[in-house]
Formats: structure tokens, sequence, C-alpha cells
């Protein structure tokens, strides 16, 4: 950690729910912070995502224990949040309501079986329920269900609240947030340490910097001499009309009649936001009809009361993630005072609190919440040669 004498400690780039989680943390420790946006706050990928957090998705490994010390953190988080802040500016309509997985294939019953018993092993609470059972808890839920997990810790909240009282507790804090900054290059001095990032207005100097961009991480990272494989992703959600109470009770996600893996859930006002899984897409992606219909059909399949149901509106946006699809946390080996929060492959929202808690602690020496070697860039997992991770 280095800090200067005047300015600022920090200059966190991104104004997303990652960002605002990086920030948060930084000034709760002291850390003077300002937080640079090219665009509106939370206004990219936090905002075109649906507020799931989830381990039901999670394999055993570290991106689950990264996953249950989230979404363990976020109602700590959000009670500290709503003591400091007050009720009002820190509601963002967080739900503990659980999820639940559902197969209806023979071997995918097998599979989400197995899947359970080791997320069990590795500490998560996955209960399997008969398929009556799973009816009892979703009553409108397909009845060809032979399998499911019920995961009482899974939970949802809305990420541009939750990213706005986060940075309303970066503000109290004192630390500042500008928008219409466009970061173009870190700048480092003779010894290889940062000193501080370049925009069209000028420098602005720091003693470190935290790469928290999300669709626009690899592209920093590469202007700072540090390339970082943060792959585009695309992901696509649709928003029903409001239905009754109940209608969908959980988070529920699966995959029937071999169409696409959905998640479907329900919004306090009564709308169920249904979302797809994450596909590989180009920089110039946009929502494509066929996913719609496909992602329609699926979660008509799922829950048959949904198939004369309007759809009030859909949505997409880039979700980016990394190779081995762990996110990338902590300092870079080549550039001193560079930091990473980037590549969470649309979990952002689910492991933003633990995020940011672990880059607080790192950059201020703390024992961290969990291992963080496998968020670390220098991991095979991102194929960058070994020489690259060297310090200059």
């Amino acid at each position: 950690m280095r800090v200067l004498g005047e300015g600022v400690d920090v200059v966190v780039v991104g104004g997303g729910i990652v960002g605002a989680a990086c920030a948060e943390a930084l000034t709760r420790r002291g850390v003077r912070v300002l937080l640079a946006e090219r665009g509106p706050l939370a206004g990219q990928t936090t905002a075109r995502g649906d507020g799931r957090l989830l381990i039901s998705d999670k394999p055993p490994g570290p991106g689950l224990t990264l996953a249950m010390a989230s979404l363990r953190r976020w109602p700590l988080l959000l009670a500290a949040l709503r003591e400091e802040l007050g009720p009002a500016r820190a509601a963002c309509e967080y739900e503990r309501k659980g999820g639940l997985a559902v197969a209806v294939r023979a071997e995918e019953a097998a599979a989400l079986r197995e899947l359970a018993a080791a997320q069990r092993s590795a500490g998560a609470d996955a209960r399997e329920l008969s398929p009556d059972e799973a009816i009892g808890r979703e009553p409108h839920l397909t009845p060809a269900v032979r399998a499911a997990v019920h995961y009482p810790e899974d939970a949802r909240l809305q990420p541009v609240l939750a990213a706005t009282a986060l940075l309303a507790a970066v503000r109290a804090r004192g630390g500042e947030i500008r928008t219409g900054v466009h970061v173009l290059s870190v700048l480092t001095g003779a010894d290889g340490w940062v000193v501080g990032v370049q925009t069209p207005d000028g420098p602005l100097p720091c003693g470190a910097v935290v790469n928290a961009g999300g669709p626009r991480a690899g592209t920093l990272a590469e202007a700072a001499g540090a390339s970082l494989p943060v792959l585009p992703r695309y992901g696509t959600v649709l928003v029903t009309a409001p239905l009754p109470p109940g209608t969908v009770r959980h988070t529920v996600h699966g995959t029937v009649a071999g169409g696409p893996p959905v998640v479907v859930g329900a919004a306090p006002g009564g709308q169920v936001l249904i979302s797809s899984g994450r596909r590989r897409a180009g920089a110039g992606e946009a929502l494509r009809a066929g996913d719609l219909r496909a992602l329609a059909r699926g979660a008509a399949a799922l829950f048959p009361v949904l198939a004369g149901v309007p759809v009030l509106r859909a949505y997409g946006g880039f979700h980016p993630g990394t190779p081995d699809g762990l996110p990338v946390i902590g300092e870079d080996p080549r550039h001193p005072g560079l930091w990473h929060a980037a590549g969470h492959a649309g979990a952002g929202v689910a492991l933003a609190a633990a995020t940011g808690e672990l880059l607080g602690q790192l950059f201020t020496g703390e024992p961290p919440l969990v291992d963080p070697e496998p968020f670390r860039v220098a991991r095979p997992g991102l194929g960058l040669a070994e020489e690259e991770n060297r310090c200059p």
C-alpha cells in the first residue's frame, strides 16, 4: 500500500456495483478514494442484470467459496449501510427468498443430486427435495420435475439501488465520485509504481488504481501494459407483466425439454424476471429474437402458468468473464499499485460484497475472508505467459 501526502490514495475506475463495493470497502478503512466512471453510475452491466444472488449455480471450488462468503456478507453489509445512512438511503429490495434448482430428465436429475452432494461437502446449504416437496414449495412448477434441491441462502436485490447505497456511503465518508471521466491509461513512475491515471482533461494523481471497469476492464488493463483476458459474454432478461403474489416464490433455475438453462424469479412488484446463461459474444452484440423466443419457451416449460403472460420488456448486456470462470481480484504483479476487480461473468452483483471486502483486506494487509490465491492475476487459468506476470 502506498499512501500519498496529498490528493487521493486510490482511483477506482468503474461505477458499477463491483467498483462501488471496492470503493465502499476502502473508504470504510480510511482510504481516500476517487471513483471515476465514464458514463452514468451503475448504468451498464449493473443495470442489465436480474439481481440474483446465487450459490445454487456454482460447482465446488473457489467460485463457490467466494459466492458463499458474499451471500453471507450481503445482509451484514446492508445492515451496516442502514445504520450509517438510514433505512431509506440503504433500501435495495433485498430478499432472501431461497433458490430451487430442478431437473426433469433422468440424467439431469442424477447430475443435480451429485452436484448438491459436492456442494454440501464444500459447506453449502443444499437440501434435496422430492418432486412433491418441490411442487409444494412452487405450486406452479412443471409436474414433470424429477429432482430438486433447495438453497435457503439464495437471495436477490435490485442492483442499481444496491450500488447507489454503496456509493452514498462512499460520499458520506468523504470519497469523491466523478462521472463523465474517461480513463485512458494508467501512469507509472520510474520505479514502475502507479502514480495516477490519464484522462482527456489531464492526469489524476493517486497511489493506486483499482480496475473495476466491467466490460472495459480488459481495455484498461491493456492500456496499462498488463493484458487481462476479460472475454465478452452476453446475457438476456425478460420482464413479464405483474402476477399475483406467490406465483413464483423462489429463484428457480433448470432446463426443460432440451431448451436453454433459464432462471425464473419474481421481483417485489410481481413481475417475473426470466434470464439466461451468459454466452460468448462479440463486441457489437445486441438482443437476438431467437434467444428471446427460446428463453420464453424455456420459462413456460418450467412454469406452465407463464405461457400466456405478456412480456413487458426485454434487455441484455455484457457480463465479461475470464477463461477459467473466476474473477480477478488483487494487485497486478506487473505494475505495483494496479489492482483488478473484474471478470465476474454475470455474477458481479452476487460476488460484489465479498469482492470489495477481499480487495479492501488485501490492500490494507488484513487477513482475507477467503483464500485470495485462486483469484490472483498470476494464475495458470488466465493463460498469461509466466514472464508477463513478473514485476518490472
